[in-house]
């Protein structure tokens, strides 16, 4: 069988408390993700990702928070030690994202030592606790008596919702509720404190509303969907209180939206958690604004690595098409953003795109965020450098080495869903995955090598002989994928929404066999994104590739492709950890390699590019050609 995608050039529970249970008014939400403590990954690319986030990244973030007096402000709060406040308002925030990152970890690979420092740490934040669930460290030891004074700007909420995340991830984990008990009473707290009749407030910076649904999710309280909903009705509404403007995305009710503005990571919070509202409650204007602004960012304001953020002023959006490379903001946070936003949809809308631009995030604008060794970390990611940018081992606003440390070990609940047509296959990874249909499971083993070759071997095994579906992503960017059930191929098969769906009924022991042809392609970008006018980008599956001054004879900025330039590949073992690397020549005849982008920046400093000029591409292309309508990237 063959098939081509159509949509790459559209653009290119456990033991405790009752989980809620399904209501006719969740039924807009198609899918549900297999959670990750049920998916065990055994891959090439991602165990040592895992690997180090766990044995580096982890121990680095918990000791530079020790060092930076972020642990020990809980401590000082809870008057288990003297002292005053140190560091930014909102360090709380970063021990949170940290605790999340080692409950995934934990639920991977149990480690007592892990877990007993988990623990401690725990024990000093439930101390900080007020009696009646307050909880900030700033305001408990610099400004008492201040508290919720100064919800534009002091991160209240934000550092809440972090904490909110990191207990439910901390509970799921372990079946535990000592920090799970500290998050239910800061929520109730909060729903005290702010509702309808009560006081109509939100936060300068969005968290809280997407971590209120995970605390419905795992405990059934419906209070906290209520207040996550209300958070989302109150913003940008002035006849319930004054606004703040679009950099906090306040500019105008969230239902009315259509333009992605301000600060790109408060956004993509912001949407996250509107997402999960509107999949529960099927609102119909909540689900078009959702609609509106995913289009506006997928064709008119995302990079071609799945970055977002065009400004370092605001650390914000810019105008459509504005994209520059190396001004690039592109936070590594906003980037994760993107993939919490796109996984919510995904899930909403059982629809392939939103998991293709997780894909793309994934392997580019994410992963570049952090070095290999798991000690190093970009703030900003642009695509194009004269040599002088390069991972930092900690910022005093630590919001990205947290986020990357919590976000890796996440990555196997992304690889599976299900729905009541059967099971999703989204990301593909070796390993396995327990997949609960109805009250019985079945077993998902995948063998492959990607992202460098898009062989898939997915073995089936259900308890006994069941009838169900499986959806098999087929991504945007692939045009001649191939599928065989038990060694025979599959003439004519269903496409739905993006997936190869293959039918039942299944049997233990049943193979499918996928291939994912993986090209090298020359990528062009819309007319109107004057920074890549004349310029083509290189990619290969999902993996987008720059050219770095190391590998090309020192520079890079000059290099020109011929009109129709011949490439080869090669996997390098001993090259950045084991890559596929792109080679070909320039207009001059001259070699030229070209590695994925997300492993730049671990050799000697020089230029690197992303876009590279193309001969006889059109420096002044047709600004109004409409056969880019709905698109921002191509193949050229």
């Amino acid at each position: 069988m063959v098939l081509q995608s159509t949509r790459f050039l559209a653009f290119f529970v456990l033991v405790g408390v009752a989980a809620p249970s399904p209501s006719a008014a969740e039924q807009h939400r198609k899918l549900s993700a297999v959670p990750f403590n049920d998916v065990k990954v055994q891959d090439q690319f991602w165990t040592p990702r895992l690997t180090t986030n766990r044995e580096k990244s982890l121990p680095h973030n918990l000791k530079w928070c020790e060092q930076t007096g972020r642990i020990s402000n809980f401590a000082k709060a809870g008057k288990l030690m003297p002292g005053n406040f140190e560091g930014i308002y909102f360090n709380d925030s970063d021990v949170y994202k940290v605790l999340e990152g080692a409950a995934y970890s934990l639920a991977d690979t149990p480690d007592p030592t892990l877990e007993k420092q988990v623990d401690e740490v725990i024990a000093k934040i439930a101390a900080a606790q007020q009696a009646d669930g307050y909880l900030n460290c700033f305001y408990t030891l610099k400004e008492p008596g201040r508290r919720w004074n100064n919800l534009k700007d002091m991160h209240e909420l934000y550092c809440g919702g972090h904490m909110i995340e990191a207990a439910v991830a901390h509970y799921r984990a372990t079946g535990r509720k000592n920090f799970l008990d500290v998050a239910v009473k800061f929520a109730d707290h909060v729903d005290q404190t702010f509702g309808p009749e009560k006081r109509a407030g939100v936060c300068g910076h969005e968290e809280v509303e997407l971590a209120m649904v995970k605390l419905y999710q795992a405990t059934g309280e419906k209070r906290y969907l209520d207040l996550a909903n209300f958070f989302i009705d109150v913003r940008g509404d002035k006849t319930k209180r004054e606004i703040w403007g679009a950099y906090h995305q306040d500019h105008q009710p969230v239902r009315e939206q259509s333009e992605i503005v301000g600060h790109a990571v408060r956004a993509m919070y912001l949407y996250s958690g509107t997402a999960d509202v509107a999949a529960y409650s099927g609102d119909p204007r909540l689900i078009g604004a959702m609609d509106r602004l995913w289009r506006n960012v997928v064709e008119q304001k995302m990079y071609i690595t799945g970055g977002i953020g065009a400004r370092h002023d605001g650390e914000s959006f810019g105008d459509a098409y504005e994209l520059p490379n190396d001004a690039a903001y592109c936070e590594t946070c906003a980037a994760i953003g993107l993939a919490l936003w796109a996984h919510r949809l995904n899930l909403m809308h059982g629809d392939a795109q939103y998991a293709d631009v997780l894909e793309r995030v994934l392997y580019n604008g994410i992963l570049s965020g952090v070095a290999l060794h798991g000690e190093l970390f970009f703030y900003v990611n642009p695509l194009s450098s004269v040599g002088k940018h390069h991972r930092q081992p900690f910022f005093s606003c630590a919001c990205c080495p947290s986020n990357v440390v919590r976000f890796i070990p996440s990555v196997p609940g992304y690889v599976y869903a299900v729905g009541e047509k059967g099971v999703y296959v989204n990301l593909y990874v070796a390993g396995s995955g327990k997949v609960k249909l109805g009250d019985d499971a079945v077993k998902l083993t995948q063998q492959t090598q990607y992202p460098w070759d898009g062989k898939v071997k997915l073995t089936v095994e259900p308890t006994s002989q069941k009838d169900f579906a499986i959806h098999l992503r087929v991504p945007g960017w692939c045009r001649d994928a191939k599928v065989k059930i038990r060694g025979s191929d599959v003439k004519q098969p269903e496409i739905e929404r993006g997936y190869l769906k293959l039918a039942g009924p299944w049997k233990a022991g049943d193979v499918i066999e996928l291939d994912l042809p993986m090209e090298v392609e020359r990528i062009e970008a819309h007319p109107r994104v004057k920074a890549d006018a004349g310029r083509v980008a290189l990619q290969r599956g999902p993996v987008v590739y720059c050219l770095e001054a190391v590998d090309n004879g020192g520079h890079v900025h000059d290099i020109v492709l011929p009109r129709e330039p011949k490439f080869t590949t090669e996997h390098r073992a001993d090259l950045l950890g084991g890559v596929t690397v792109i080679k070909s020549t320039d207009q001059k005849g001259r070699p030229i390699m070209a590695v994925p982008y997300h492993v730049w920046d671990h050799r000697q400093p020089g230029e690197m590019a992303v876009w590279v000029t193309q001969e006889g591409k059109s420096a002044t292309p047709e600004l109004n050609d409409p056969s880019w309508q709905g698109k921002l990237y191509r193949k050229y």
